[in-house]
Protein backbone atom coordinates (compact mmCIF):
# COMPACT_ATOMS: atom_id res chain seq x y z
CA UNK A 1 0.00 0.00 0.00
CA UNK A 2 1.35 3.41 -0.96
CA UNK A 3 0.82 6.44 1.25
CA UNK A 4 0.58 10.09 0.33
CA UNK A 5 0.69 12.50 3.26
CA UNK A 6 -0.98 15.83 2.61
CA UNK A 7 -1.16 18.24 5.53
CA UNK A 8 -3.13 21.32 4.54
CA UNK A 9 -5.74 23.32 6.47
CA UNK A 10 -8.59 21.92 4.40
CA UNK A 11 -10.71 21.02 7.39
CA UNK A 12 -11.62 24.58 8.30
CA UNK A 13 -15.27 25.37 8.01
CA UNK A 14 -17.59 28.17 9.09
CA UNK A 15 -16.55 28.18 12.75
CA UNK A 16 -13.07 29.55 12.16
CA UNK A 17 -13.45 30.94 8.63
CA UNK A 18 -13.35 34.58 9.69
CA UNK A 19 -10.07 34.21 11.59
CA UNK A 20 -8.18 32.32 8.91
CA UNK A 21 -6.03 33.74 6.14
CA UNK A 22 -6.66 30.52 4.22
CA UNK A 23 -10.33 31.36 3.71
CA UNK A 24 -11.09 34.26 1.36
CA UNK A 25 -14.79 34.99 1.54
CA UNK A 26 -16.49 36.25 -1.64
CA UNK A 27 -16.81 39.99 -2.09
CA UNK A 28 -19.97 41.82 -3.13
CA UNK A 29 -18.98 41.83 -6.79
CA UNK A 30 -18.48 38.06 -6.87
CA UNK A 31 -21.78 37.42 -5.11
CA UNK A 32 -23.76 39.66 -7.46
CA UNK A 33 -22.05 38.14 -10.49
CA UNK A 34 -23.23 34.63 -9.63
CA UNK A 35 -26.64 35.77 -8.45
CA UNK A 36 -27.09 37.24 -11.94
CA UNK A 37 -25.74 34.08 -13.57
CA UNK A 38 -28.25 31.91 -11.73
CA UNK A 39 -31.12 34.33 -12.34
CA UNK A 40 -30.38 34.20 -16.08
CA UNK A 41 -30.19 30.43 -16.00
CA UNK A 42 -33.41 30.06 -14.04
CA UNK A 43 -35.33 32.50 -16.25
CA UNK A 44 -34.05 30.61 -19.29
CA UNK A 45 -35.22 27.29 -17.85
CA UNK A 46 -38.71 28.66 -17.18
CA UNK A 47 -39.04 30.27 -20.62
CA UNK A 48 -39.55 26.97 -22.44
CA UNK A 49 -43.25 26.59 -21.71
CA UNK A 50 -46.42 27.79 -23.41
CA UNK A 51 -48.49 27.38 -20.28
CA UNK A 52 -51.30 29.87 -19.74
CA UNK A 53 -52.39 31.14 -16.33
CA UNK A 54 -56.13 31.42 -15.74
CA UNK A 55 -56.83 34.69 -13.92
CA UNK A 56 -60.58 34.08 -13.60
CA UNK A 57 -61.56 33.68 -9.97
CA UNK A 58 -65.36 34.24 -9.89
CA UNK A 59 -68.56 32.94 -11.36
CA UNK A 60 -69.95 36.16 -12.80
CA UNK A 61 -69.98 36.71 -16.54
CA UNK A 62 -67.67 39.70 -16.12
CA UNK A 63 -65.12 37.48 -14.37
CA UNK A 64 -65.26 34.82 -17.08
CA UNK A 65 -64.38 37.37 -19.75
CA UNK A 66 -60.96 38.04 -18.22
CA UNK A 67 -58.15 36.83 -20.44
CA UNK A 68 -55.58 34.22 -19.57
CA UNK A 69 -51.97 35.35 -19.41
CA UNK A 70 -48.79 33.58 -20.42
CA UNK A 71 -46.83 31.94 -17.62
CA UNK A 72 -43.66 33.57 -18.95
CA UNK A 73 -45.18 37.01 -18.26
CA UNK A 74 -46.75 36.14 -14.93
CA UNK A 75 -45.95 37.03 -11.34
CA UNK A 76 -45.92 33.30 -10.59
CA UNK A 77 -42.83 32.81 -12.72
CA UNK A 78 -41.01 35.68 -11.02
CA UNK A 79 -41.83 34.28 -7.59
CA UNK A 80 -40.78 30.74 -8.49
CA UNK A 81 -37.46 31.93 -9.91
CA UNK A 82 -36.51 34.18 -7.01
CA UNK A 83 -37.77 32.35 -3.92
CA UNK A 84 -35.12 29.58 -3.98
CA UNK A 85 -32.53 31.31 -6.13
CA UNK A 86 -29.81 31.37 -3.46
CA UNK A 87 -30.05 27.61 -2.92
CA UNK A 88 -28.66 27.17 -6.42
CA UNK A 89 -25.36 28.71 -5.29
CA UNK A 90 -24.77 25.68 -3.06
CA UNK A 91 -24.14 23.69 -6.26
CA UNK A 92 -20.90 25.61 -6.70
CA UNK A 93 -17.49 24.45 -5.52
CA UNK A 94 -14.32 26.33 -4.68
CA UNK A 95 -11.51 25.94 -7.23
CA UNK A 96 -8.53 27.42 -5.41
CA UNK A 97 -6.22 26.76 -8.33
CA UNK A 98 -8.11 29.50 -10.22
CA UNK A 99 -7.84 33.26 -9.76
CA UNK A 100 -10.46 35.89 -9.03
CA UNK A 101 -14.15 35.18 -9.34
CA UNK A 102 -13.41 32.15 -11.53
CA UNK A 103 -12.59 30.22 -8.35
CA UNK A 104 -16.33 29.67 -7.99
CA UNK A 105 -17.68 27.11 -10.44
CA UNK A 106 -19.79 24.00 -10.63
CA UNK A 107 -18.01 20.68 -10.81
CA UNK A 108 -15.07 19.21 -8.93
CA UNK A 109 -11.90 21.27 -8.70
CA UNK A 110 -8.75 20.15 -10.50
CA UNK A 111 -7.07 19.63 -7.13
CA UNK A 112 -9.69 17.22 -5.87
CA UNK A 113 -9.93 15.44 -9.21
CA UNK A 114 -6.25 14.62 -8.77
CA UNK A 115 -6.69 13.47 -5.17
CA UNK A 116 -9.73 11.31 -5.95
CA UNK A 117 -7.85 9.76 -8.87
CA UNK A 118 -4.94 8.89 -6.59
CA UNK A 119 -7.33 7.27 -4.10
CA UNK A 120 -8.91 5.20 -6.87
CA UNK A 121 -5.41 4.11 -7.92
CA UNK A 122 -4.87 2.68 -4.46
CA UNK A 123 -2.76 5.48 -2.99
CA UNK A 124 -3.66 6.27 0.63
CA UNK A 125 -4.04 10.04 0.85
CA UNK A 126 -3.81 11.31 4.43
CA UNK A 127 -5.27 14.75 5.08
CA UNK A 128 -6.46 16.64 8.15
CA UNK A 129 -10.09 15.87 7.27
CA UNK A 130 -11.56 12.42 6.62
CA UNK A 131 -12.33 11.33 3.07
CA UNK A 132 -16.10 11.40 3.62
CA UNK A 133 -15.92 15.15 4.39
CA UNK A 134 -14.09 16.09 1.19
CA UNK A 135 -17.41 16.95 -0.45
CA UNK A 136 -18.63 19.30 2.28
CA UNK A 137 -19.69 22.80 1.24
CA UNK A 138 -16.78 25.22 1.62
CA UNK A 139 -16.93 28.25 3.91
CA UNK A 140 -16.66 30.54 0.88
CA UNK A 141 -19.63 28.98 -0.92
CA UNK A 142 -21.72 28.96 2.26
CA UNK A 143 -20.96 32.65 2.77
CA UNK A 144 -21.86 33.43 -0.83
CA UNK A 145 -25.28 31.85 -0.25
CA UNK A 146 -25.70 33.90 2.93
CA UNK A 147 -24.84 37.15 1.16
CA UNK A 148 -27.19 36.19 -1.65
CA UNK A 149 -30.13 35.94 0.76
CA UNK A 150 -29.50 39.51 1.93
CA UNK A 151 -28.94 40.82 -1.59
CA UNK A 152 -32.12 39.26 -2.99
CA UNK A 153 -34.18 40.88 -0.26
CA UNK A 154 -32.50 44.28 -0.57
CA UNK A 155 -32.76 44.47 -4.37
CA UNK A 156 -36.06 42.68 -4.83
CA UNK A 157 -37.64 45.76 -6.43
CA UNK A 158 -34.76 46.10 -8.90
CA UNK A 159 -35.13 42.50 -10.07
CA UNK A 160 -38.89 42.97 -10.42
CA UNK A 161 -38.35 46.17 -12.42
CA UNK A 162 -36.00 44.33 -14.79
CA UNK A 163 -38.52 41.49 -15.17
CA UNK A 164 -41.41 43.81 -16.03
CA UNK A 165 -39.75 46.57 -18.03
CA UNK A 166 -36.11 45.88 -18.95
CA UNK A 167 -35.69 42.27 -20.09
CA UNK A 168 -34.00 43.56 -23.22
CA UNK A 169 -31.11 44.71 -20.99
CA UNK A 170 -28.41 42.32 -19.80
CA UNK A 171 -29.30 41.28 -16.26
CA UNK A 172 -25.72 41.38 -14.97
CA UNK A 173 -25.30 44.95 -16.18
CA UNK A 174 -28.73 46.07 -14.99
CA UNK A 175 -28.63 44.48 -11.54
CA UNK A 176 -24.94 44.54 -10.65
CA UNK A 177 -23.28 47.38 -12.57
CA UNK A 178 -26.17 49.86 -12.37
CA UNK A 179 -27.54 49.09 -8.91
CA UNK A 180 -25.81 46.66 -6.51
CA UNK A 181 -22.25 47.74 -7.36
CA UNK A 182 -22.91 51.35 -8.33
CA UNK A 183 -19.93 53.33 -7.07
CA UNK A 184 -18.10 50.15 -6.01
CA UNK A 185 -15.54 47.78 -7.51
CA UNK A 186 -16.99 46.01 -10.58
CA UNK A 187 -13.83 44.40 -11.92
CA UNK A 188 -14.99 40.82 -11.37
CA UNK A 189 -17.87 41.30 -13.84
CA UNK A 190 -15.41 41.36 -16.74
CA UNK A 191 -13.51 38.24 -15.65
CA UNK A 192 -14.08 35.37 -18.07
CA UNK A 193 -13.20 31.71 -17.65
CA UNK A 194 -10.80 30.51 -20.34
CA UNK A 195 -9.51 27.28 -18.86
CA UNK A 196 -8.48 24.00 -20.40
CA UNK A 197 -10.87 22.14 -22.68
CA UNK A 198 -13.34 20.14 -20.64
CA UNK A 199 -12.85 22.11 -17.43
CA UNK A 200 -16.16 23.18 -15.89
CA UNK A 201 -16.64 26.93 -15.81
CA UNK A 202 -19.38 29.10 -14.33
CA UNK A 203 -22.77 28.62 -15.92
CA UNK A 204 -23.50 31.43 -18.37
CA UNK A 205 -27.25 31.13 -18.09
CA UNK A 206 -27.47 31.20 -21.88
CA UNK A 207 -29.37 28.75 -24.03
CA UNK A 208 -27.27 26.06 -25.66
CA UNK A 209 -27.93 25.85 -29.39
CA UNK A 210 -25.92 22.77 -30.32
CA UNK A 211 -26.95 19.27 -29.39
CA UNK A 212 -23.36 18.26 -28.87
CA UNK A 213 -22.82 21.04 -26.35
CA UNK A 214 -26.00 20.06 -24.52
CA UNK A 215 -24.95 16.42 -24.23
CA UNK A 216 -21.49 17.42 -23.09
CA UNK A 217 -22.88 19.67 -20.35
CA UNK A 218 -25.11 16.86 -19.10
CA UNK A 219 -22.12 14.51 -18.94
CA UNK A 220 -20.08 17.02 -16.94
CA UNK A 221 -23.01 17.57 -14.56
CA UNK A 222 -23.44 13.82 -14.09
CA UNK A 223 -19.77 13.27 -13.34
CA UNK A 224 -19.66 16.09 -10.79
CA UNK A 225 -23.01 15.60 -9.01
CA UNK A 226 -22.84 16.02 -5.24
CA UNK A 227 -19.13 16.62 -5.07
CA UNK A 228 -18.23 19.80 -3.19
CA UNK A 229 -14.77 20.68 -2.06
CA UNK A 230 -12.20 23.33 -1.32
CA UNK A 231 -8.44 23.60 -0.91
CA UNK A 232 -5.36 23.73 -3.08
CA UNK A 233 -2.55 21.22 -3.52
CA UNK A 234 0.83 21.99 -5.10
CA UNK A 235 1.00 21.16 -8.79
CA UNK A 236 3.73 18.58 -8.19
CA UNK A 237 1.13 16.21 -6.69
CA UNK A 238 -0.19 15.59 -10.18
CA UNK A 239 3.08 13.92 -11.06
CA UNK A 240 2.58 11.32 -8.33
CA UNK A 241 0.18 9.39 -10.50
CA UNK A 242 3.00 8.48 -12.85
CA UNK A 243 5.06 7.23 -9.88
CA UNK A 244 2.51 4.63 -8.79
CA UNK A 245 3.75 1.14 -9.71
CA UNK A 246 1.51 -0.97 -11.89
CA UNK A 247 2.08 -4.08 -9.74
CA UNK A 248 2.72 -4.71 -6.05
CA UNK A 249 6.16 -5.56 -4.68
CA UNK A 250 6.85 -9.27 -4.46
CA UNK A 251 6.95 -9.21 -0.64
CA UNK A 252 3.28 -8.19 -0.57
CA UNK A 253 2.10 -11.08 -2.72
Amino acid sequence: MWFLLVFLPLGMRLADAADSEWVHLPNKCEVCKYVAVELKSSFEETSRTREMIDTRYGFLDADKKQKKIKYTNSDIRLIEVTENLCERLLDYNLHKERAGSNRFAKGMSETFQTLHHLVHKGVKVVMDIPYELWNETSAEVADMKKQCDVMMEEFEDVIEDWYRHHQQDDLTDFLCAKHVLKGHDQSCLSEKWSGKKGDPGPSSGKKKNKKGEKKKSKKVAKDSTGERNNGAIPEKLKALETQIPQSRPSDEL
